[in-house]
């Protein structure tokens, strides 16, 4: 999320990439600002619709909401980033602030995919185990789960007040400037595979399980099961199931990927910013930094998209949506045939249609 240049080739770095890749810096200045205004406005539309009076029985909506917090969180956070590295404006520049911005910085980078794995598992249990659902797929457990996780990312995180420290030299925020670069190597290689990888990895597994199973139990009592309604149900729940799942995943492992290819693109040695446009090694480097900017930009619309996935592959959630917008209280009158097809689309497993005959229906309407 830095840039990588070396820190004694230019006091000021900002004014070395104005000089040989102003590109570069256009990324950041141009597209950020995008994804802040999506973000700051779709995060917390999404959250309130979440944490709406009729989804608070509905643990998944727990998960769905404290992740549009999540984000909201991230992108005040990266703003900040921003505003130092792409403006020079320096808002942590200092001994103490450094350290602390780096903690915070990273916290909702690892609780972000952990809220994605646990959402997505609990769907598979919902689908795939329907009779475990009551136990694991209650409000209780969602919070208890996500302040465990919690827990979890601010302690990685923490150790990035280890490895940044404010450098009164170049007068910035520095990475690993008293060395130790082979424990920075070790702990980035660890956490990068485990929460940028193997989580995704994991999260499209699941995905592809539920998927299958309903799938199966469409094939073998649909009629039955939702009387006439499960055709339309289970077509939209795959479809947003597919398309959060595979947007988090071409976002993130992207980003990994690229960040890992770092170290196999080291940056020149020191020199004046004449013969750094016409060196070979910084001009390899800086090819990289393009694509990396580029890339980053786009695992940034992570945090802030994915209001524009609910809104398109959910029926409930955009008739929220317009409620919400709409003022006018003939605008919010639903037909009753609305109102059974939103409640058969209220679960992704059909074998759940079961529980919804139990439950109210303020209970289990979910979008999702």
């Amino acid at each position: 999320m830095t840039l990588d240049l070396p820190k004694d080739s230019a006091p000021r770095y900002i004014e070395t990439l104005q000089q040989i890749s102003p590109e570069v810096l256009l990324i950041d200045r141009i597209i950020s600002p995008v994804w802040y205004v999506i973000g700051f406005i779709g995060n917390p539309l999404s959250a309130a619709i979440w944490f709406g009076r009729s989804n608070r029985k509905n643990s998944s909506a727990v998960y769905q909401g404290i992740l549009a917090i999540v984000n909201i969180y991230f992108l005040i956070v990266h703003l900040i980033m921003e505003l130092n590295y792409a403006w020079g404006i320096q808002l942590y520049a200092s001994p103490g602030a450094c350290e602390t911005f780096s903690v915070f910085l990273m916290i909702p980078q690892y609780l972000s995919p952990m809220l994605v794995l646990a959402f997505t598992i609990e769907r598979y249990i919902a689908v795939c185990h329907p009779f475990q659902k009551k136990k694991f797929c209650t409000v209780k457990r969602a919070l208890m789960v996500s302040t465990c996780m919690f827990i979890v990312s601010a302690g990685l995180s923490s150790v990035q007040a280890y490895l940044w420290d404010y450098d009164d030299k170049i007068k910035l925020c520095a990475f690993l400037s008293f060395g130790h670069q082979k424990f920075e190597k070790i702990w980035t290689l660890v956490t990068e595979i485990l929460h940028f990888l193997l989580i995704p990895l994991c999260v499209l597994i699941f995905n592809i399980l539920v998927i299958i199973e309903i799938r199966k139990i469409d094939a073998r009592d649909t009629t039955r099961l939702y009387s006439g309604h499960s055709g339309r149900a289970t077509t939209t729940s795959t479809v947003t199931l597919l398309s959060v799942s595979f947007y988090f995943i071409c976002t993130l492992l992207p980003a990994s990927i690229v960040y890992a290819m770092q170290s196999l693109l080291p940056y020149g040695n020191k020199m004046s910013v004449q013969k750094m446009v016409l060196d070979p090694t910084w001009r390899k480097y800086l090819q990289y930094l393009m694509i990396r900017k580029v890339v980053e930009e786009i695992c940034l619309s992570n945090q802030a998209c994915y209001f524009f996935i609910y809104y398109l592959t959910g029926s409930l959630f955009r008739k929220r949506v317009h409620n919400m917008c709409c003022k006018s209280p003939c605008c919010r009158k639903k037909p009753k045939s609305e109102l059974s097809n939103e409640y058969a689309f209220a679960m992704y497993s059909p074998v759940a249609s079961n529980d919804l005959n139990a439950n109210s229906q303020e209970e289990t309407k979910i979008s999702m």
